[in-house]
């Protein structure tokens, strides 16, 4: 219906969307997994990261932008991971960890290499401790879907270089992933949050989906 319809923005399963986004012969604004991460830096403020962590997760398990994956430098893993840990629980969210996070969460159960792609949408959360910077900016470029994802530091160079290397369509320092939302953005209603890089890219509100019509008035005007 190309005489009709100028876009598609599909809403529901990745099967659905994958489908649509194959078979549509109008433009479609994609709205894919929301595998979010939070990474807690070596420099971070650990009292902020607790707080940040936990309000990504436990916000809403059902959003897009809950996170999925908590990421903890080694250096501060043995200072945080096990009251953050206790925190989670006592909250009813299953932890899953690497082998360094179920030595510090004696609740964690052992992650599979399917826990760092699912997107849980439910009180379960992945935890890896990863060796700085570097490794956990790696591990978002394989596992991520380019949605959302955090940084907690005071580090003006790590939250620069995360900034510029994490290719999401938010990527935030000192925030909880769940404020990546098109309201709380100033967008107005939001119709959803896109992964694609065009024609819009993250939260979607209705200048996302205005086109541009160029009205030219002249007098004889010539080029």
């Amino acid at each position: 219906m190309r005489d009709y319809v100028d876009v598609v923005v599909p809403r529901g399963g990745k099967g659905l969307v994958e489908r649509i986004s194959n078979d549509a012969r109008v433009p479609v604004i994609k709205h894919l997994e929301g595998l979010c991460h939070v990474y807690i830096d070596d420099d971070a403020d650990l009292e902020k990261a607790k707080a940040v962590a936990f309000n990504s997760k436990t916000y809403r398990y059902g959003i897009c932008g809950a996170m999925e994956t908590l990421l903890v430098s080694a250096a501060v893993a043995d200072k945080i991971l096990p009251a953050l840990g206790a925190q989670f629980s006592q909250a009813g969210v299953e932890l899953r960890g690497c082998d360094k996070t179920c030595q510090l969460i004696a609740e964690a159960l052992v992650a599979t290499e399917e826990d760092w792609v699912t997107e849980y949408l439910a009180p379960i959360l992945s935890i890896k401790v990863v060796d700085g910077l570097d490794a956990a900016i790696a591990h978002i470029d394989r596992y991520g879907s380019q949605h959302t994802d955090a940084i907690v530091t005071d580090s003006l160079a790590s939250s620069r270089q995360f900034m510029r290397e994490v290719d999401s369509s938010s990527v935030m320092v000192n925030a909880a992933t769940c404020f990546a939302d098109g309201f709380e953005y100033g967008l107005g209603a939001e119709i959803g949050i896109s992964t694609d890089r065009l024609h819009v890219r993250g939260p979607v509100g209705v200048e996302g989906l205005t086109t541009q019509k160029f009205v030219v008035i002249g007098d004889g005007t010539t080029r």
